[in-house]
């Protein structure tokens, strides 16, 4: 293969995998050798070739088969050793140039995805203080919190926020050196490094950053070894006043088996939840995505309501919420229709079905009560008074819409009521949320509140 045939390939891998993942992993590969099958690439470090190998090396096949080449697999070869994990790697430079996490300064960090900016990022009372607090790290000032740990749930923007801080400090202040890696990658270059001795190596590698950032620390928890490891470094930086983030599932006193020492140095920082979303904050993640696929599937109709819709019925996960959209906009353009509400119900049923909160009617009962003013005894007793009974039929009109529940069932919640009673109920509120601005107000209300 010529270098012309490998250079029009990598034209198409920056297509694949993004121009900022193909220049710190990508471009650094230099092609030596195609025969028998096997394609070889001379690399800087062995953990460079092990990480591209396991997450580069498909699409690097590919693009090289799709020119005619004959490849069946690929080897890494660090410059004057072996290949991949079984090769001398090649020493960790005793200061690497100053960059955020790039391949040629023997940083072992992970690629730093493009989307995840502070543009990007989608500010709502659930994260905002952690927002403002990832902004100001990423002014790149004195320290003035240490470490500054973000802790939440799956797909609530910790990785985002993480991501965002690193590019805006690599734009800010390019003198720092920026290391953003997991918890899991730490604990692999700490475990390559005992491996083939060069565990001095790895320590003045870690302790010559200007920010480290380690995302998911509850990885560590339970790895005695890695975890001395990390909280030496993690010392050491703070006693020369470098900054750390760090990012995690839980609150550091919530992570089991996390040493005890640990756990207290990471609680003298600031420490942010990332609360789950919102209503609010759901649709404007929604909006913000629709720009994009507006511009990608031009032509597209997206009708009124449906991203309310959505906003309302997939609480639990923002990365679900937003790969409901990617599949939405693509199935309308492969069957050329219109994206209205009946067509997010049909092709996102399983997501739906899966997102649904299971409701009680008793919760139901009790958030109509507090809304209203009224005492739970009443709403579920035999008081017909209007200001009791109006309640009454609007909770039971919720129970009807927003659980599986039998009409049997939601009546024997409602004091033993008939089913008839129930359906009485449920259409009488039918009928007056056409009339009535106030009544659809307090529904839509207690809607969010019961579902966000």
């Amino acid at each position: 293969m010529t270098n012309e045939t490998w250079g029009e390939v990598r034209e198409e891998l920056i297509k694949r995998v993004g121009r900022n993942n193909y220049v710190t992993w990508i471009e650094p590969l230099k092609l030596s050798q195609l025969a028998n099958g096997v394609a070889r690439f001379e690399v800087p470090t062995t953990f460079f070739g092990d990480w591209v190998q396991r997450n580069y090396a498909d699409h690097i096949r590919t693009q090289l088969v799709s020119t005619g080449a004959d490849v069946e697999r690929l080897e890494f070869l660090v410059k004057g050793g072996g290949v991949n994990g079984r090769a001398r790697p090649a020493a960790v430079p005793a200061k690497p140039a100053r960059a955020v996490a790039h391949a040629d300064d023997d940083l072992p960090g992970a690629p730093l995805d493009s989307r995840f900016t502070f543009e990007s990022f989608v500010v709502g009372k659930p994260n905002e203080l952690a927002h403002a607090a990832a902004r100001r790290v990423a002014e790149g000032g004195p320290v003035t919190f240490n470490p500054l740990f973000l802790y939440g749930g799956v797909g609530l923007g910790k990785t985002h926020l993480m991501h965002a801080i690193a590019h805006e400090l690599q734009s800010r202040r390019p003198d720092l050196r920026v290391l953003y890696l997991s918890a899991e990658q730490f604990m692999y270059r700490f475990v390559q490094a005992l491996r083939e001795r060069q565990i001095m190596d790895f320590k003045e590698l870690f302790r010559s950053v200007d920010v480290l950032m380690v995302d998911d620390v509850q990885f560590i928890a339970g790895k005695d070894s890695t975890q001395e490891e990390f909280f030496h470094t993690f010392n050491a930086l703070v006693d020369q006043n470098k900054q750390i983030v760090i990012s995690a599932d839980r609150a550091p006193g919530e992570i089991k088996d996390l040493e005890e020492r640990i756990k207290s140095r990471l609680q003298c920082g600031l420490v942010v939840d990332l609360h789950p979303t919102d209503y609010e904050l759901r649709l404007g993640i929604l909006q913000q995505k629709v720009e994009y696929y507006r511009n990608q599937y031009r032509g597209l109709v997206l009708a009124d309501g449906v991203l309310e819709f959505l906003a309302h019925r997939i609480t639990s996960n923002v990365r679900i919420l937003e790969g409901a959209l990617t599949r939405l906009f693509a199935f309308a353009s492969l069957v050329g229709r219109e994206i209205t509400l009946d067509l997010a119900q049909d092709c996102l049923a399983d997501i739906l079905r899966s997102s649904d909160r299971k409701l009680s009617i008793e919760e139901i009962q009790r958030k109509v009560a507090e809304h209203y003013n009224i005492r739970l005894s009443d709403m579920i007793g035999p008081k017909r008074l209007r200001n009791i009974a109006r309640p009454r039929q609007v909770a039971m009109y919720l129970a009807k819409q927003l659980t599986l529940r039998s009409l049997p069932e939601i009546g024997r919640r409602f004091g033993g009521r008939d089913h008839t009673t129930i359906m009485h109920g449920v259409r009488k509120i039918e009928e007056l949320m056409a009339i009535d601005s106030q009544l659809a107000d307090d529904l839509q209300l207690l809607r969010r509140l019961l579902q966000g």
